[in-house]
């Protein structure tokens, strides 16, 4: 990358950095009104949630027609979401321990909190639990995919691409292929276990 796109990749971490500071601190806050480790919100919060929460009968009559005759589709993809799930597991399982590539931890992508608010009813649960399920799988195959893309072809789109994964921003640039193979070899070591940080939630 020339000197620019570094000095904008440069600022990009930092807003990055500046971001989790601002995220651990407001999760610190929320973790003084949470008691034994478990997401319940204090006595006086958690009457005001069951006071609002709609009933499942009413929630149903109130349902759009709509939204009852389109439900089957959405569950429906719950089985390749899980299929998909499963093979990109079993693949970065065999590959990436074949290529020396640090694993990604499916359990950073995919997480159930909201399903333990009060104001939400049983099918809103369960709602919840499925988008949760669903669009974690995506971002934890997205990034098992991105890691395989760093370790095969490392380099940039000359057409634009919306939502490039962050790992394209570090990529080489379209037709500079002078000491290209060097330079693979670094964008590969960066993906060993030892390189490649692992992702926590942000204390």
């Amino acid at each position: 990358m020339n000197s620019k796109a570094n000095a904008i990749v440069d600022r990009i971490r930092a807003l990055e950095g500046e971001l989790e500071i601002q995220i651990a601190e407001e999760r610190r806050l929320m973790r003084e009104r949470l008691g034994k480790g478990r997401a319940e919100l204090d006595r006086e919060m958690e009457k005001m949630n069951r006071s609002v929460r709609i009933g499942v009968l009413r929630y149903i009559s109130e349902a759009q027609l709509s939204v009852i005759l389109t439900a089957p589709f959405i569950y429906a993809l719950l089985l390749p979401f899980a299929f998909l799930d499963v093979s990109v597991s079993i693949y970065q399982s065999v590959c990436f321990r074949a290529y020396g590539i640090a694993r990604v931890r499916r359990r950073d992508y995919i997480v159930y909190d909201r399903g333990r608010l009060s104001y939400l009813n049983a099918i809103e649960k369960i709602n919840c639990t499925y988008c949760s399920y669903a669009n974690g799988v995506i971002a934890y195959v997205r990034e098992v995919s991105a890691r395989t893309e760093q370790y095969w072809c490392p380099i940039k789109h000359a057409l634009k691409v919306r939502g490039p994964h962050s790992r394209q921003r570090l990529f080489e640039e379209y037709g500079d292929g002078a000491e290209y193979q060097q330079r693979l070899k670094t964008h590969r070591d960066a993906l060993k276990p030892d390189k490649t940080p692992v992702k926590r939630d942000i204390d």
